[in-house]
């Protein structure tokens, strides 16, 4: 029986090997995206995105409450 050791090696050997094949513009492009990538899920989450939860509520049971009851009403009916 294998263990997810040595598959876990093997994929990221055949990644490996696969950059290191690959033609310059196709690295470039991976630079670009994998930049893209940090500017959307770091940059713009720190600046745009703040904690609604922490910064209205004071402990995690305030916080829970409002999630559960955010996830639990209904909407309301239109005619």
């Amino acid at each position: 029986m294998t263990g997810i050791a040595p598959i876990a090696k093997k994929v990221f050997r055949f990644y490996i090997e696969g950059f290191r094949d690959m033609s310059s513009w196709g690295k470039k492009v991976w630079i670009i995206i994998l930049v893209k990538l940090f500017i959307i899920f770091l940059i713009l989450r720190l600046f745009l995105f703040h904690d609604f939860l922490k910064s209205n509520f004071d402990n995690d049971n305030q916080r829970s409450e409002y999630v559960l009851e955010q996830l639990t009403k209904t909407p309301p009916k239109h005619d």
